[in-house]
């Protein structure tokens, strides 16, 4: 597996996911993914995305094959960000395009405001709107409305029961059962998505993820945002039971050229529930201009 070496001489690890197809290569497409804390495996690839241009996945740092961090404050969604940016050194990227899935939209927020330049397009997908100082509660909403199906009492009892448990293994087994509310379906590509949750979960990468509350660096980001030039796509689903749809619109709103789109039957994991609508999306959004001006 190829790896880089970071700002600070930590060798981290990522996986290329090719177009093998004959002729000129797309450009590739950086994947970073949530959890926080969750080995970027589960991202797959992408609903078939990897067969139209490469994908370069890290793992951050006590995920994957990435070693943990000696510094505990490398966890943070900033520090993820520096990583990222040593990573397009070491590919020595120009320009990229960059897809974050769930919490770690956070981390590419913060590296949308202090790299833009190097941004030619720039996919959230289902993202938290923790950073925009909101947490609106249609998660909440959305997953009481599917009171009705087969799975939702069994799921209602563990969500219930997660924030007082705290031996692992236990853990586990609660979010295996919670699943279902992250998908807009519970048929085979679901369960077997979701069966890999429980053992791709790093508690300690998880718990460093949001810093300490440091107003004044959260509202420089946001500032940040709003000089972003790149064209911003934010993915949102109607049946996301984890982070609703009403982030989404707070995290498109901080930027100046950003589309929100809110995709029907669809939830956490729209390359899942809905992979070539997620596909056919997300290429046609990278084949749209990107900012004129060079990188600095």
């Amino acid at each position: 597996m190829p790896h880089y070496t970071s700002y600070d001489a930590a060798e981290l690890h990522y996986r290329v996911l090719g177009d093998e197809r004959p002729g000129p290569a797309a450009p590739p497409l950086v994947c970073l993914a949530g959890g926080p804390g969750r080995d970027a495996a589960y991202l797959g690839d992408l609903g078939g995305l990897a067969a139209l241009r490469p994908l370069v996945i890290p793992d951050s740092r006590g995920t994957g094959a990435s070693p943990p961090a000696r510094d505990p404050a490398a966890y943070a969604f900033p520090a993820l960000a520096d990583d990222l940016e040593s990573l397009r050194d070491h590919l020595g990227l120009d320009r990229f395009a960059l897809l974050a899935h769930d919490a770690a939209c956070a981390t590419a927020q913060a590296y949308a405001a202090a790299h833009g330049e190097y941004l030619t397009h720039l996919v959230l997908v289902t993202p938290g709107s923790r950073l925009q100082g909101e947490l609106p509660t249609d998660a909440e909403d959305i997953f009481e409305q599917r009171a009705t199906e087969e799975w939702w009492p069994d799921a209602y009892v563990a969500v219930h029961s997660l924030p007082a448990a705290t031996d692992l293994a236990e853990i586990r087994s609660l979010l295996l059962r919670a699943a279902p509310m992250a998908y807009a379906r519970w048929n085979t590509p679901q369960r077997t998505h979701a069966a890999t949750e429980p053992h791709q979960l790093n508690p300690i990468p998880r718990a460093g993820f949001w810093p300490p509350t440091d107003e004044p660096s959260r509202l420089t980001i946001l500032r940040r945002l709003r000089e972003t030039r790149c064209p911003v796509l934010v993915i949102t689903g109607d049946h996301d039971a984890i982070t609703g749809t009403r982030a989404g619109k707070a995290v498109a709103a901080s930027f100046p050229r950003a589309t929100l789109r809110a995709l029907h039957g669809v939830g956490h994991y729209p390359w899942v529930d809905e992979p070539e609508m997620f596909r056919g999306l997300v290429e046609d959004f990278l084949h749209t201009p990107g900012p004129t001006h060079p990188a600095a």
